[in-house]
C-alpha cells in the first residue's frame, strides 16, 4: 500500500516530533513528486522575523525523504536510508506559508533498483525548492541520500 500524507504526518508526530511541532506537514505525494508545507509562526521563527533555516531544512528534507520511504516500501525490501550531505541556498526571507516541492522520485527509484540488483550502497542527490504564497522562491535544498539493502 502506498504512503499517504496522513500516514507520513502521523509518522512525524511519533518519530520526528520537532518537525510536527514546528508545523511541517506533507501535503502531497506520488511516485515522482512530494510537497511539504510549513507556516511561519512563533515556534519556528528566528530573531529576524522569518522562518528559522533549520525548519526550512526539515520541511525540504521531508519532501525528499517521503519519496525515498515510498520507493523503499514499494520495493518490498529492507533498505536503509540516510542523508550523507546537504547544501542549501537562501534567496528571500521565509514568511507566511512556505511550500517545498521535490520532483526527483525517478532518481531515487533508479538508486533503489541499483542497490537491489547489486547489493551495493547507492547515492542520489535530490532537490527541494521552497516557495512562498506568491510563488517566489525562498530557499533551495539539495540532499544526498544513501540507500543500501540490509542483510
Amino acid at each position: 500500500m502506498a504512503l499517504t500524507p496522513s500516514k507520513i504526518n502521523t509518522f512525524t508526530f511519533f518519530k520526528l516530533p520537532s518537525a510536527w511541532w514546528t508545523g511541517i506537514r506533507l501535503t502531497y505525494i506520488d511516485e515522482q513528486k512530494a510537497l511539504t508545507a510549513v507556516k511561519h509562526r512563533w515556534i519556528n521563527q528566528n530573531p529576524f522575523k522569518s522562518m528559522f533555516w533549520a525548519v526550512q531544512g526539515m520541511a525540504a528534507e521531508l519532501s525528499t525523504g517521503a519519496l525515498v520511504m515510498n520507493e523503499i516500501q514499494k520495493s518490498g525490501k529492507k533498505i536503509s536510508m540516510l542523508v550523507a550531505n546537504n547544501k542549501a541556498t537562501f534567496t528571500k526571507k521565509a514568511t507566511g506559508r512556505i511550500t517545498f516541492t521535490c520532483e526527483d522520485g525517478h532518481l531515487i527509484a533508479d538508486a533503489i533498483q541499483k542497490t537491489i540488483a547489486t547489493g551495493e550502497g547507492q547515492t542520489c542527490w535530490m532537490k527541494s525548492v521552497g516557495v512562498n504564497a506568491d510563488g517566489v522562491e525562498v530557499s533551495t535544498f539539495h540532499f544526498e541520500w544513501t540507500v543500501k539493502v540490509k542483510n
